[in-house]
């Protein structure tokens, strides 16, 4: 699935644009310019895209078969609304954004135009350095076209090392939460975890959490509600109990965290036949 050369504009030089930049770049495309306003983005696409000059919008626009929007979600619609306004975008040429929340309706204004429009998101994050290049191979990239157009969706995808997933227009949201609660949840427990271990006195939980974590986070991934394990999961209520009393000087939402999760927890375990309808009754009323 190999995509024409294309003369490729980025807007803008934040983590995620310079590296997929830098990603179509090293598969033969030519960049023709990136939008860099603040230092730390200027220094950003002067790493991953030296040499690649520093543009305005518009002049991207008008050099450019395809032009990657990279901008945050809730400046993306502004944006390319207003670029449309302008008369920037040309009949024919390709739309791309990597938000993952939405799918090309977002680009209608530059579809009107003539233009065809892409989504196309990573499910990565992204730390901006050289690094993130090797972190695409095999990357899941959510890919949204109207049908005739998404063959070369899928094949800028897979140029960068990516798998393209065909995510639906009205399923857009419901992937970019699902990407969300994985990942930024994940964070959140995270730190939460560390700082009742540094409460205690653990000078650095991460040793403590580190194999713990990758290997629950692996279990789950491969085996699924399956490796549903620990005392929720046994349906060991007075364990339960002794933790909510231990956790009770903690911050709140440290508190508030492990009931929400131990209820979702101690509701899957019933569903998966783990523990029965009376010990999940007995658990959730210890949680209220």
């Amino acid at each position: 699935m190999d995509a024409p050369r294309l003369g490729i504009g980025i807007i803008s030089a934040g983590k995620v644009g310079t590296v997929l930049g830098a990603a179509l770049a090293a598969s033969g495309h030519r960049i023709t310019g990136i939008h860099a306003v603040s230092e730390a983005s200027r220094d950003r696409a002067d790493a991953l895209l030296p040499g690649v000059e520093l543009l305005d919008p518009a002049e991207i626009l008008r050099r450019s078969e395809l032009v990657l929007f990279a901008v945050p979600d809730d400046v993306l619609g502004e944006l390319v609304a207003g670029l449309a306004a302008g008369g920037h975008f040309s009949v024919g040429q390709l739309v791309a954004h990597t938000a993952g929340r939405y799918g090309t309706s977002i680009l209608q204004p530059a579809m009107d135009a003539g233009a065809f429009g892409l989504a196309i998101h990573p499910a990565m994050t992204f730390t901006g350095m050289s690094m993130d290049l090797q972190r695409l191979t095999d990357c899941v990239f959510a890919v949204t076209a109207d049908e005739a157009i998404l063959p070369v969706a899928q094949a800028l995808v897979v140029e960068m090392r990516g798998e393209p997933v065909v995510i639906a227009e009205q399923d857009r949201v419901s992937y970019h939460a699902a990407l969300a609660h994985a990942a930024n949840h994940l964070n959140t427990i995270t730190a939460q975890s560390a700082d009742i271990l540094r409460r205690i006195g653990v000078e650095e939980p991460s040793n403590t959490l580190r194999a713990l974590m990758y290997a629950s986070l692996d279990n789950a991934l491969r085996s699924g509600a399956g490796a549903l394990t620990g005392p929720v999961a046994r349906g060991d209520r007075g364990t339960v109990t002794a933790h909510l009393q231990a956790l009770a000087d903690d911050p709140a939402e440290t508190n508030n965290s492990y009931r929400s999760l131990s209820r979702a927890t101690a509701l899957r375990a019933a569903d998966r036949g783990l523990i029965s309808q009376s010990t999940l009754e007995e658990l959730l009323r210890v949680l209220e």
